[in-house]
């Protein structure tokens, strides 16, 4: 497979690093579709609700006898046929989340990290470890590696607060972690940004998932 060059935060390459084929071999669209949709689902709020008959204001009062005035018998001014009535089988709350399999998830962001070095849009840094905590500068930083629009940053450590500061603020930048890292986050962005350990870690978790390729037969 490939490699891909490894750079400092100014942007200076300072070395490479071999991309594996099993995760970064091959692009499968449906399955990125799926992984968006799921993730999509699970961010709804689902607190939409519409009155029923038992819910909306009104007296249960039978507005006025069964037979004898000639009208249409009615029962209560909360009927859905009425103006301002209940509404039948609106929507309540609910989830909209579902269970994914774990390796299809797996496979759309092995999917994702191949779409992303197909297009160019991968750039790998050797270390997102900051001096100090200051927005302006890091927005130069990103200028360097050649951000322009929006960047999904991606780093191993847990406790790089510096970074974490200095992106907070910073519109079409988002920070994940390695092991938090989906495949919405590298397909919603343009730039995908790694620390070398973070790539490393997440192309060896992906590698022993990966499905063991058949033996071709001569």
């Amino acid at each position: 497979m490939a490699n891909i060059d490894v750079v400092d935060l100014s942007g200076k390459k300072v070395g490479t690093f071999e991309l594996a084929e099993e995760v970064f071999g091959a692009v499968n669209e449906a399955l990125l579709w799926e992984a968006v949709k799921h993730y999509r689902s699970a961010g709804r709020a689902g607190t939409h609700a519409t009155k029923n008959k038992k819910l909306v204001s009104g007296a249960g009062k039978k507005l006025w006898k069964q037979k004898g005035t000639g009208r249409a018998r009615v029962g209560s001014i909360r009927s859905p046929l009425w103006r301002h009535g209940g509404t039948v089988h609106g929507p309540q709350p609910r989830s909209y989340d579902y269970q994914f399999p774990k390796k299809k998830l797996l496979g759309a962001l092995r999917s994702a990290l191949a779409s992303k070095f197909a297009d160019g849009k991968l750039t790998i840094v050797q270390s997102l470890e900051l001096k100090d905590a200051k927005t302006k500068g890091f927005r130069k930083t990103l200028d360097g590696l050649d951000v322009a629009k929006t960047a999904v940053i991606v780093d191993a450590a847990t406790d790089n607060k510096n970074l974490s500061l200095s992106t907070r603020n910073l519109k079409g930048v988002e920070l994940v972690q390695s092991n938090l890292v989906h495949p919405y986050h590298l397909l919603r962005y343009e730039r995908a940004i790694f620390s070398l350990p973070a790539i490393e870690k997440l192309q060896a978790s992906l590698k022993a998932s990966a499905p063991a390729r058949k033996a071709e037969v001569a």
